[in-house]
Formats: structure tokens, sequence, C-alpha cells
């Protein structure tokens, strides 16, 4: 029987509200996890289906999971030590339902080859590698890896962008390889600056952060011969010293880019032309380029965008965090902080989940010295929410609640993607829309999930 489905408005907040809010945002230090020097905590992520876990990629010692259903008393309940995927440290990590992807090899010193593992997480207290991939004759490590649908994209450093085929998860193919030209925004550059660092995947397109050789645009609808189709960097950072700077994470808003260019603050670049970007806006707080590597306080490697509060999250090296309200992307700022810069202790990675924010701190002696390592997990309050007007409804979807499949029935021909939230408003999927089409529920836990189909949005019961 066709059920109707209920209505979720969704909730809006204008940018006035916002600055006020992030203004008296209370970031709490709830916890600690000590890893140590040898074992350092690059970044972590909480369990994306909602679960009470935290994945760290805790380098040579390899994946480390915690439950923290209570945030104050974190618990370890497993290690995936590294040899059993060759001994490679693990950097970096994403989840796709019930299984982890790791991306391999220390990008340091002593760089590693660059590899990625694939965890099965259906129990995340009985973790277990499903199969490992190395790429021959790399040289640099991995920096990220990135989940779209069945394809696996590793940012492999100096070994450019690689992608695989991971339908099966116990057998992972390789499909093609990208590496693309160092000769921009300079000739004849040194190619140890050249590493495929930070990276989002949007409808198989690729937004790599390609280190000193800024933003590439690489279009991989046909997986197995990738096209760079864009690439930006802003020619004040290297002209006319010839010496550009690290463009190292990103962060997708609609149709703008917020880039972290390591202590060169972030910039906001607009998309909507890929082949010709442009520059929105530069958050430059620290006088880039007449600063000073070494001097500046801050040093951003990993972001995170917290799209219900339009808030970006920066790991700032020796500055720790630096939080900047981006709900306006012609006019972002900081407004507010954890940690300082003197302290100590200096960061690399950051992630979060609902409330809760995850500091990963390396130890290192330049460009910033720092004697520990671990993760902070920190609180804060959600953001205040508006309720905007409603509009007419262009597509249903049966039965709801569902124990497994959904029938989604849209007559708005505009409207060209589907995506899945579940109830805090985190993103779970995003896939092509076509007037009928079947969702798949099954790897999904009970609970409430968001439909949204343009500018509506349907609450949707898994029951």
């Amino acid at each position: 029987m066709k059920v109707k489905a209920f209505i979720f408005l969704l909730f809006t907040i204008s940018s006035s509200v916002r600055g006020q809010f992030c203004n008296s945002l209370n970031l709490q230090l709830e916890s600690e996890i000590t890893s140590s020097c040898s074992n350092i905590t690059m970044t972590s992520l909480h369990d994306q289906l909602g679960r009470g876990y935290l994945y760290i990629a805790n380098k040579s010692l390899g994946l480390t999971i915690y439950n923290i259903s209570d945030l104050i008393n974190p618990i370890a309940i497993d290690t995936i030590q590294t040899h059993l995927f060759d001994t490679l440290d693990v950097m970096n990590l994403s989840q796709s339902g019930n299984y982890l992807f790791l991306a391999l090899g220390n990008h340091f010193t002593n760089p590693q080859k660059a590899g990625m593992a694939i965890i099965d997480i259906t129990d995340p207290s009985n973790a277990s590698v499903l199969d490992f991939h190395t790429l021959p004759n790399s040289q640099s490590g991995s920096g990220v890896v990135i989940i779209e649908n069945d394809l696996a994209y590793l940012g492999a450093m100096r070994s450019g962008v690689v992608i695989f085929d991971v339908s099966n998860k116990s057998n992972i193919n390789f499909i093609s390889q990208y590496i693309p030209d160092i000769n921009y925004p300079v000739n004849n550059p040194n190619p140890d600056l050249y590493n495929a660092r930070g990276m989002v995947v949007k409808d198989s397109i690729v937004y790599l952060c390609y280190d000193a050789g800024g933003l590439r645009i690489i279009n991989c609808k046909d997986p197995q011969n990738p096209i760079q189709t864009g690439k930006y960097s802003n020619s004040t950072l290297h002209i006319p010293l010839n010496l550009p700077r690290a463009y190292n994470n990103i962060a997708l808003k609609d149709s703008f880019a917020f880039v972290a260019i390591d202590y060169c603050g972030i910039e906001v670049l607009n998309l909507k032309d890929t082949s010709n970007i442009t520059l929105t806006y530069w958050w430059n707080p620290y006088g880039c380029p007449n600063n000073n590597w070494f001097s500046s306080p801050s040093h951003t490697n990993e972001l995170y965008y917290d799209r219900n509060c339009e808030l970006l999250y920066t790991s700032t090296g020796k500055s720790d965090l630096i939080v900047l309200d981006v709900s306006d992307p012609t006019q972002i700022d900081s407004c507010n902080y954890f940690g300082g810069v003197s302290n100590n202790i200096g960061t690399w990675g950051v992630s979060g989940f609902n409330s809760e924010i995850y500091l990963s701190y390396i130890c290192a002696i330049i460009p910033f010295s720092s004697n520990w390592s671990g993760i902070k997990l920190l609180s804060t309050q959600s953001c205040p929410l508006t309720i905007p007007e409603t509009n007419k409804l262009t597509f249903d979807l049966y039965p709801n609640p569902t124990s497994h499949t959904v029938k989604i029935v849209n007559t708005d021909k505009r409207h060209e993607k589907l995506q899945l939230y579940d109830i805090s408003g985190i993103l779970l999927l995003e896939m092509k829309l076509l007037p009928e089409l079947n969702l798949n529920l099954s790897d999904f836990p009970k609970g409430v999930y968001l439909v949204k189909i343009g500018n509506e949005t349907k609450k949707l019961i898994r029951h």
C-alpha cells in the first residue's frame, strides 16, 4: 500500500544569525586520545552511519578504532596493524557504508609506496582487511582517498590520482592513473612539490589540490581516460618569486570552493566555469606572500565544512583550530578558535560529526614545533534554525516507512540529483536522479533519513 510521505521542512539561517552564533561558539574539550611521536595520529573520522565509533589514521600504528559513545571516556576496541597491508603507514581514510578505505604510504621523511586498503567495519569491534593494493613504482606515499559510487580515488602524492574499481570489496581493481602536468603555474619546477593531497569528488569530477600545482579539475566520467578541464593558481603567490604556495585541501559549497593554501589562508574560488576559475574572496590574515613559512602562526592542512551551520573548521598547525563563517562566500572571516600558537603542539587533521569536532595533532620540528600526538575530542552546540516558506512538492516516495527499498518518483525534469542525509544533516549518499528509481537502504541502519531533491526534502523512515 502506498503510504503518504511525511514532509520535513528544510531549515535555513541568515548570515547575521550565523555570524552571531559562531562568535559565541563554545568549543569544549571533552577528552583526549593520546598517541606517540612514533605513531602519529594523522586524521580521524566519526562513523558515518551514526554509530558511536571514531576511526583514526594512526600512521605506523595502523588503523585504530575507539568507542566514543561516551565522549568523555573514549575506549580503544580494535587496531588493524600495518603488517596486514605491506607495512604501509595509514595516512588518511574515508567511509562508504560498512567499509573503510585507507590511504596508505608515508609521505613525510622516508616515504613509502602508495596504496589503498578496504576494511570491513560491519562490526567495528572486529574489523577485518578485505583487500589492499599497492601502486608499483610509486615512491611518495598517499594523502587522501575519496569514494563515489563503486569507484575509489586515491591521491597518491607525486603519483597523481589513481582510480580503482571497488564494486567487489574483496578484490580491488586498478582502472587508471592520472598525473597532472607539473609545468603550472611555473615552468621547470621542483617535482617534489607537486603532490595529489586534498580532494573532493562530485559527479565523477575530481577537484584536486595539487600542492604547488594549484587546483586542478579532472573529468573522470570515463574513468579509464581522465581529462583535466580546468586549473587555477593565485598568481600573487608565485610572481615574481617563482615560488608557488601549496594548495592543501578543499571543500565545496554549490559552485564555490573553499581552498586551504598552507600558510596563505583560505581562498574562495568560483567554479561555475571550471575552464575559467576566478577568485571570489581571499581570507589572508597573515599577509601572504610577504610572510614566512617558518614564522607564520598558521599552516592549514585539513578542512571540515559544517553545511548546516555554514562554518569552516580549519586545522591550522600551531594555531590548532580556526573557525570561519562562510555563509557569505564573498566575505568569509574567522569567528572563533580553539588552542593557540604558544602551546607547543600543532594540528594536521580536523573532522566533525553533529556537534562534535575532532582535532588530530602531530609531532613536528618544522615549520612549527609540536611535541604531542593524539586526538582532542571537542563538543559544541547546535546552530540556531529558522523555517522558510514551503513549496509545492514535486516528488514522492513509497513505501514509507520502509524496511529495505523505497521507490522515488520525480515529476520535475529540472532536478538532476538526489541526496540522502541523516537526521542531523550529514550527507550520506548522492546519486543521479531518474524519473523513477529504487533506493536501496539495506546498508544503512534503522532510523530517520532526509531525501532531498532540488529545494524539497521529505522524511524517510527505515525500520
